[in-house]
């Protein structure tokens, strides 16, 4: 994997997508993860202090020693964590907006067996700018073109597949989202542009650091997929 960042305490990677970050009930049948493959890589334990969907590529940090994961864990408890995606979504959305929509816990009937189902809804906030939008002479469901934005998001909570969900509560699911997408849509992109995964990337992880203080901005690319999507739609001056 890329190494994005690396210092005497914290490395972070850009993960690509269908990669899971560590072995997973839900799972079985992977054998390939992020913590495992970046241990190989640069030969010493390593302990992941957030997560990012299976599906989702783009920035993910790890600490390189126990106390250090600590500290970063405390940094992304509290609201010294900025976080910045890039998503396509259906639709034509507005300008900005944040959506504050609290949502209930997912739970996975292998790995939540024990967790309380009528756990109430918790805080989760998103605030979204649109950077651009397209509408293609394709008939995809009942209209006779389809429409599409560009968007750069910055969660301020950090639930479980909150991107995901919230995009999907004002009706402008991600594309390539097979749990809370569009499935007509994905099929599209599947055909039209050869693309077959999440159109949702960690792109930027800002924070300033648990030892020195200092401002750390990290930055990933899109992957090759995601890249050529993007110059396809005509916003390839904008990835």
């Amino acid at each position: 994997m890329k190494i994005l960042y690396q210092d005497d305490h914290f490395v972070a990677v850009n993960k690509p997508a269908g990669l899971l970050v560590h072995r997973s009930e839900i799972d079985r049948h992977e054998t390939r993860f992020a913590v495992q493959m970046l241990r190989d890589q640069l030969g010493r334990r390593v302990f992941p202090v957030h997560r990012l969907d299976k599906p989702t590529a783009g920035v993910l940090l790890f600490a390189l020693n126990p106390e250090a994961a600590r500290r970063m864990m405390a940094v992304f408890m509290g609201d010294g964590i900025r976080k910045t995606y890039l998503a396509v979504v259906r639709g034509h959305t507005a300008e900005m907006d944040t959506i504050d929509y609290p949502l209930k816990e997912e739970l996975d009937k292998m790995t939540d067996a024990k967790a309380d189902p009528n756990k109430q809804a918790q805080p989760a906030v998103t605030r979204y700018r649109r950077l651009a939008t397209v509408e293609l002479a394709y008939a995809v469901g009942r209209y006779p073109s389809c429409r599409y934005s560009l968007l750069q998001l910055s969660p301020e909570t950090g639930r479980k597949h909150q991107i995901r969900r919230h995009m999907k509560h004002i009706f402008h699911p991600i594309v390539g989202d097979t749990t809370h997408g569009d499935g007509r849509h994905n099929d599209f992109f599947r055909t039209h542009f050869d693309c077959h995964q999440l159109l949702l990337a960690a792109t930027g992880l800002a924070f300033a650091h648990p030892y020195s203080g200092q401002p750390v901005n990290i930055t990933a690319q899109l992957d090759q997929v995601y890249s050529r999507v993007i110059t396809e739609l005509g916003w390839g001056n904008l990835s």
